[in-house]
């Protein structure tokens, strides 16, 4: 990688891209995730695969090579190309990676729409705690009893995108909850001010 701007910038996001991964799978581990994972033993055919592919990765290099395999989760199945964002922003270092990614199909699925609606910003991406906080208030959405077809989450997935195209920027992440908070109460889901939400 030649040493300028681009390629140290590059640097920097695979490195942000690690230890965001590594703070993921601390978490995982800790089982406090509201949407529950897709069985280990499901992806084992999607690791196979993800073995014979080179890493780091990009998105659209997944989804060419990987993007028809099918995930089954108790919701439906979905093809990996679903799930991933194909674009060059984003970048997997291993088929970890990509595995933690696709175990939590309603939250990808979402994410994938906001990362590909950045490809269009000049700061491209979605990176570091400002994903982590639209990842938990995905997840926190997921986790409301009352919602059991997705339906809050594929509103907010709407609202940010809108967002990205009308302001040229991601929205805030604080927005993004308080916004995510307003869609919960006006469809009659209870919101406590002391929880994630209730900001």
């Amino acid at each position: 990688m030649p040493d300028d701007k681009s390629g140290r910038d590059k640097q920097a996001r695979d490195e942000e891209n690690r230890q965001r991964m590594r703070a993921m799978l601390e978490e995982l581990e800790r089982g406090d995730e509201t949407e529950p994972p897709v069985e280990e033993r499901d992806l084992d055919d999607l690791g196979d695969e993800l073995e014979t592919m080179e890493f780091p990765a990009t998105g659209i290099e997944l989804v060419e090579a990987v993007g028809y395999h099918e995930v089954e989760t108790p919701e439906g199945s979905y093809d990996v190309a679903e799930l991933v964002p194909s674009t060059e922003a984003e970048t997997f270092d291993s088929p970890e990676a990509v595995r933690m990614r696709v175990q939590r199909p309603t939250v990808a699925a979402a994410m994938k729409r906001i990362v590909e609606a950045t490809g269009t910003l000049d700061d491209a991406g979605v990176w570091g705690s400002q994903r982590e906080a639209y990842e938990r208030t995905f997840r926190e959405l997921k986790g409301i009893d009352a919602v059991d077809d997705d339906e809050v989450i594929g509103v907010m997935a709407d609202w940010i995108v809108e967002r990205i195209e009308e302001k040229e920027k991601l929205p805030g992440s604080r927005d993004v909850r308080r916004q995510a908070a307003k869609v919960c109460r006006e469809n009659g889901y209870e919101v406590r001010n002391d929880e994630w939400l209730g900001v």
